[in-house]
């Protein structure tokens, strides 16, 4: 049961990471109002990909 609940939640951290890479330039059009958003938009995306293997990893060592 357990091992159920942790690969839930890596799978939600999965998702939140996938959701950063793909929405980095709305996000970033939303939250921040500073000129150089490319540099935001690719920091956004660098955040998601790391998010998104720690939730890799945990499902991969959670067996």
């Amino acid at each position: 049961m357990l091992q159920v609940i942790v690969n839930f939640i890596a799978t939600i951290i999965i998702l939140i990471g996938v959701i950063l890479i793909y929405d980095a330039r709305i996000i970033t059009d939303k939250i921040f109002s500073f000129g150089d958003q490319n540099e935001a938009s690719s920091g956004l995306k660098i955040l998601g990909w790391i998010i998104s293997i720690i939730g890799i990893l945990i499902m991969l060592f959670s067996r």
